[in-house]
């Protein structure tokens, strides 16, 4: 079907349906269509993406647009391809003013390749198709939508500054690998609000040079938990401060909430780092500092890492774990970790007496926390 252009939008702007574009079967030409028009708009612009499920292979939608608001609205479902090839499905690309919701899904596909990824190298693995990228976007609201079996990472944000994720769904199978729910670095100013994440990695990730982070009323599992890092493995990373998770639930996770850096790497810094009122249903190692993470053992007889944490607190933190060893704090010999606070951890084991393990650290301890620290 051609194109006919834009109808009137209900809030004055215009609205782009894809399938007046064309939408039918595979519709990224129509989808990218859409989106040129609307981007060129002068006025608030909305693409629609109506009820039903449409395949869509990799698609780029870039600015900067003339529209002061653009809205990605998805009712129905965007199905990926089956090719496990390219390292991005939808990329948005310095975007300003950008809103994406509507109650739909994005369906990733990834069981057909979940089974060749855990038999591949590793850098063929991070090679697969991230479902939703946000590169250098600005002020946007992502509400409401699913993201359904990614094939790596769910979402990635790159370089923004103000987006928020509310309301968000993301699922993934426990056993999926590189399947990270919302991992984020070089950005500022990012929510993560009342949000549901259950995943085959960390439900989310920080990387460097992430600055402002609000992540509150999120439950996550199955999964890795919430991580900071890993840090300290590249040249010139940026220093990570301003971390805030609270009011978290998370259930059968592996880990619950982890700071990691490399061992003998790259210079890093993060600090204000802060996790409070958490609830833990049988995480295995709920409380985390691992400034020796080395996931594919390539470090051995390697010196101390070069990242520097200081100004962390746990904070009535409560709960079950599958393994004794509740707090974990393994800091760095080259800098030990500095003004770090225990107050009032109550996570039980299932499987002996709770006990607590700190190197190159002094914790300041209030209430009670299990022994050892």
């Amino acid at each position: 079907m051609p194109a006919t252009g834009p109808a009137p939008a209900a809030a004055g702007g215009c609205l782009f349906d894809v399938t007046k574009y064309g939408a039918v079967g595979d519709h990224v030409q129509a989808l990218v269509k859409a989106w040129a028009d609307a981007c060129a708009s002068t006025t608030p612009a909305t693409i629609v993406v109506p009820t039903g499920t449409f395949l869509c292979g990799r698609t780029d939608l870039k600015g900067p647009c003339k529209a002061p608001e653009i809205t990605f609205q998805v009712q129905g479902t965007i199905s990926a391809p089956a090719d496990i090839s390219g390292d991005t499905w939808f990329l948005f690309d310095n975007v300003n003013n950008l809103n994406i919701n509507g109650g739909g899904t994005f369906d990733g596909k990834g069981p057909a390749v979940w089974q060749t990824k855990k038999s591949v190298a590793v850098d063929a693995m991070h090679a697969c198709m991230q479902t939703l990228r946000f590169n250098y976007v600005t002020n946007a609201l992502i509400e409401g939508i699913t993201s359904k079996d990614s094939k790596n990472f769910h979402f990635i944000v790159i370089g923004g500054k103000n987006l928020t994720f509310s309301h968000i769904t993301i699922t993934a199978a426990g056993d999926s690998p590189n399947t990270d729910g919302i991992h984020m670095g070089r950005a500022a100013q990012i929510s993560i609000l009342d949000s549901n994440i259950g995943t085959g990695d960390d439900c989310i990730s920080v990387g460097d040079g992430i600055s402002d982070l609000t992540v509150t009323n999120v439950t996550c599992g199955p999964g890795h938990g919430i991580a900071i890092g890993s840090l300290g493995m590249y040249p010139n990373e940026s220093p990570v401060k301003g971390i805030h998770v609270k009011n978290c639930t998370l259930t059968n996770t592996l880990n619950g909430l982890r700071i990691k850096s490399w061992p003998d790497r790259e210079v890093c810094d993060a600090s204000d780092i802060h996790f409070d009122d958490i609830i833990m249903n049988n995480v295995s190692f709920p409380i985390i500092v691992d400034q020796d993470y080395c996931p594919w053992n390539t470090c051995k007889n390697t010196g101390p890492s070069k990242v520097s944490l200081s100004d962390i607190s746990f904070t009535n933190i409560v709960g079950t774990s599958g393994t004794p060893e509740i707090v974990h704090l393994n800091c760095s010999s080259l800098h030990p970790c500095q003004n770090v606070q225990l107050s009032n951890i109550d996570v039980k084991s299932t499987s002996g007496p709770a006990t607590s393990v700190c190197c190159n650290v002094k914790p300041t301890i209030s209430g009670s926390i299990p022994p050892g620290c």
